[in-house]
């Protein structure tokens, strides 16, 4: 089934004509891969410079951490991180698309404010549903996430009769929801590592394609995550290798955007696959 080959950003056309890359730009001293471990504003911009130069598409900043056991922030602290890299990142580059990473109601509505041009929410809307609205407001794209409980104790105890049929109910209401809330652009995430086991991230990965019967672009978050490195007993920052294995797959399975740490080496992977797709049906 066709997705859409474009969406509309406050206004202007992305197009999704192939898959494309969104880099990761944390606005948190505490990720669990932090580039540099650099998380101010002057820092942020230099790297989101090179993310540009290497090919990415959409920049995903985010203001608070939400891998395994993080802790959360008040919003004012969250805000107080994400909106000045928003700014000054939208001040240097008019033309780049901007992702806010955040799940509060009050965060998104002063994100697009400062200049970001689509909503990122871990929590598909379920945490504070009211930010549909927001997103609805700004006529900002939606990408829904699926989370099993909190980050903080998402990865305890993760259980699931079938991950791949619960994961495709949950997106099958929120996309009803959207629609609802007169949200046309819709993006959905699995959300590889939260509230899943390795077993149930693995299964996702085979699955994917499934989700396509959805008509909505799919995001695939793999990047230097514990399905990658509990298997080959590594951590973060060797799992590059790991990662570009996985971004293959995806993309075979029918992944639209890959959320990356590794612009340039997803761009390549991202050339390599299209190359091989021509040539597979020629």
């Amino acid at each position: 089934m066709e997705i859409p080959a474009s969406l509309n950003c406050k206004g202007r056309l992305l197009q999704l004509s192939g898959p494309i890359v969104m880099g990761i730009l944390n606005a948190t001293p505490d990720s669990f891969y932090n580039q540099g471990n650099d998380s101010q504003a002057s820092q942020l911009l230099a790297l989101a410079g090179k993310m540009l130069q290497e090919g990415a598409t959409i920049l995903d900043i985010g203001g608070m951490s939400t891998k395994p056991g993080a802790t959360t922030l008040s919003a004012s602290e969250e805000m107080d991180r994400l909106l000045p890299v928003i700014e000054t990142i939208r001040k240097h580059f008019p033309e780049c698309t901007i992702s806010a990473d955040t799940y509060r109601c009050e965060v998104a509505d002063q994100a697009l404010m400062a200049g970001a041009d689509i909503i990122n929410d871990i929590s598909g809307a379920e945490w504070e549903p009211e930010i549909l609205n927001v997103a609805a407001k700004y006529r900002a794209p939606y990408i829904a996430m699926h989370i099993q409980g909190r980050p903080a104790n998402m990865q305890h105890d993760p259980q699931y009769q079938c991950v791949t049929t619960e994961v495709y109910d949950f997106f099958s209401k929120k996309i009803k929801q959207c629609h609802a809330a007169e949200i046309n652009d819709i993006i959905l995430d699995v959300g590889f590592g939260f509230g899943k086991t390795v077993a149930h991230n693995y299964e996702l990965l085979a699955q994917l394609s499934f989700f396509k019967q959805l008509r909505k672009p799919l995001l695939a978050g793999l990047s230097r995550k514990s399905m990658i490195c509990k298997p080959l007993k590594i951590n973060p920052v060797q799992a590059l290798n790991g990662t570009t294995a996985l971004h293959m797959l995806a993309l075979q399975n029918g992944a639209d955007i890959l959320r990356v740490h590794d612009v340039k080496e997803a761009m390549e992977c991202i050339k390599l696959f299209e190359n091989y797709r021509e040539h597979a049906h020629s």
